[in-house]
């Protein structure tokens, strides 16, 4: 059997189990790992604890347990993205913004819509193919073949385009002189010779450039994307209108710049909602090479 038919046995089966006992159950098994994997736990304690030193360690501990139960919501949630459609997926999404993309694509040289791993960001892909229109998607592969076997069907499932972000950069470009979506997310931490060193909770993270280098030679609007969970369990899809771009002709300076700007968006929603980022991710593994004389 291959990893593609073990995909869609999974997909189909996890798919038959009503979306509120799903729900319930991957949000238990994160709760297990929560216990079970102390490693992870820490790297989130520590992180929280840097990033905001005047919270109680107590009100750290919850919000550590909120981004497990968070895991275990987009997990629960992922076997019912290939079910969406234009028709049905307000039930669960509701926009706002939309107009600003809209905007953007009359100008004809493709959107750059950039986000992070933040609430379900792969119902985040979903709503830009169904609201607006689909897109390329750029990831990373997962070492598993048949969990990226998985992530794969489910991402193309509604019509956008997954793509490896090794080697990607000619696809990228031929995507946006087609004038289509680009969706990247910039919040996780890159080697220090695929990124620039950026501000991020007060803390130099180091992020990726490709962004900031795509803007500037394109001269493709750049715009934020962001989906949050509502208390009653539903989202708020947004757009947020285009973000200034530096282009002085010094490159270096201008994507510094810019991926400060992009990561500074983020932070200001990360913060309003702790509990939905991926703070289990080693954010500021890469340093700044400091070299003593």
């Amino acid at each position: 059997m291959t990893t593609a038919s073990i995909a869609d046995i999974l997909i189909s089966g996890f798919g038959r189990i009503p979306l509120v006992a799903r729900r319930k159950l991957f949000v238990a098994l994160f709760r297990l790992f929560y216990h079970l994997s102390p490693r992870q736990r820490l790297i989130a304690t520590y992180n929280l604890r840097r990033a905001f030193p005047e919270k109680p360690l107590d009100e750290i501990r919850r919000i550590v347990l909120g981004v497990y139960r968070n895991l275990g919501i987009v997990s629960a949630e992922f076997f019912t993205l290939p079910r969406l459609t234009r028709k049905n997926i307000g039930t669960l999404v509701e926009a706002e913004g939309l107009e600003h993309c809209k905007k953007a694509l009359e100008k004809q040289k493709g959107v750059l819509l950039f986000g992070a791993h933040f609430s379900n960001w792969e119902l985040e892909a979903v709503a830009v193919s169904l609201l607006i229109k689909p897109g390329l998607i750029i990831y990373r592969p997962l070492d598993s073949t048949l969990l990226d076997r998985l992530v794969w069907r489910v991402r193309s499932a509604t019509g956008n385009r997954p793509l490896a972000k090794e080697h990607a950069m000619r696809s990228m470009l031929r995507s946006l002189k087609r004038n289509e979506i680009l969706g990247i997310k910039i919040d996780q931490n890159v080697a220090w010779h695929e990124g620039v060193f950026v501000d991020y909770f007060g803390r130099p993270a180091c992020t990726t450039d490709g962004l900031g280098i795509l803007a500037i030679h394109t001269e493709a609007p750049v715009l934020p994307a962001s989906l949050t969970r509502l208390p009653d369990g539903r989202y708020r899809f947004a757009i947020g209108p285009e973000v200034e771009i530096s282009r002085t002709g010094d490159q270096d300076r201008d994507v510094l710049i810019n991926t400060q700007r992009f990561t500074k968006v983020i932070e200001e929603t990360v913060r309003r909602y702790p509990n939905q980022w991926l703070w289990v991710h080693q954010r500021w593994k890469t340093q700044r090479c400091q070299i003593q004389m």
